[in-house]
């Protein structure tokens, strides 16, 4: 039997009997090259799903477009029938261009047949949470969100959603989806080189609301910095433990999802949940964003 691991603790979702354990999982990289297609090793991504299910990971945050349909297909042969505690979070808003773009889809018939792939390919009745993706590719952009969140709401109250998340928004988004629906966690990008939404962090926290930083380690262009490699070196551990030790300790209510392909890259990552970083090496690290995280 795998052996349970310590993931940081855990957030209750408001309102809900929903308890997650900090560090999740994203199944992003489980599709092909480009979130395209399937992976060259299916069987690998199945041992990476089961591996962290295994360990204690009860929050996987996934999308019909990675793939596109690939990744959910991945995880209903991995891990259906789901274990009762298994939160999976999806989101919709986006779709995959012939030419592996990503394309805004946020009309009222492309978020309901997104929403319909993702209980199709996902084997499920209803979606545990569904984040509203909005805003460009890598953070939010101005404008109303209250057309598309209103479609969604309508399906939420048909009972094939459970609760609404945003991705890639702002404050002000916020404050105007709150009119519409209750709203139980925003994923923005955010990472210790990436700190625009330090105060938004705190807000949410204030709030109860989870906050999910997409992107934790770099994303596309990873992390580099002396100030991580020498925390490293002095924790016996790697600079990608040490951005994610820094992202836990930021606030209790920042919940992780780390992706990956390998097992033994899941288990450095989750591992990262065991560290703890003394205040002088956190002011050290907040020094790469260019201020305080607290």
């Amino acid at each position: 039997m795998t052996k349970r691991t310590d993931l940081a603790g855990s957030f209750t979702v408001p309102g809900t009997s929903t308890t997650l354990n900090r560090m999740g999982y994203g199944a992003m990289q489980l599709a092909g090259p480009q979130v395209w297609g399937p992976p060259r090793d299916v069987d690998g991504a199945i041992a990476v799903l089961r591996e962290a299910v295994g360990v204690g990971v009860n929050h996987i945050d996934t999308s019909d477009f990675y793939g596109p349909h690939v990744t959910n297909q991945i995880i209903k042969q991995a891990l259906h029938p789901y274990p009762d505690d298994l939160v999976i979070v999806t989101k919709v808003g986006a779709r995959r261009g012939e030419d592996k773009s990503w394309v805004h889809a946020l009309s009222r018939q492309e978020l309901a047949d997104a929403v319909h792939d993702n209980l199709r390919n996902l084997g499920l009745d209803t979606l545990d949470v569904v984040n509203l993706r909005v805003g460009g590719v890598m953070g939010p952009s101005e404008g109303s969100i209250e057309e598309p969140l209103t479609v969604l709401a309508e399906l939420k109250r048909q009972g094939l959603i459970r609760q609404l998340g945003l991705s890639n928004v702002s404050p002000e988004q916020l404050a105007e989806a709150q009119t519409i629906a209750e709203i139980v966690c925003v994923q923005n990008l955010y990472n210790l080189a990436h700190r625009n939404d330090d105060g938004f962090i705190n807000d949410l926290a204030g709030q109860r609301i989870a906050y999910v930083p997409f992107f934790p380690l770099g994303g596309f262009s990873p992390l580099q910095s002396s100030a991580l490699d020498a925390a490293a070196a002095s924790l016996q551990a790697t600079p990608m433990q040490v951005a994610l030790a820094w992202l836990l300790q930021r606030s209790p209510n920042v919940l992780l999802i780390p992706g990956t392909s390998s097992v033994k890259h899941l288990r450095e990552n989750l591992n990262a949940a065991t560290l703890h970083l003394p205040s002088g090496m956190i002011a050290d690290l907040d020094s790469i964003g260019g201020g305080p995280g607290q």
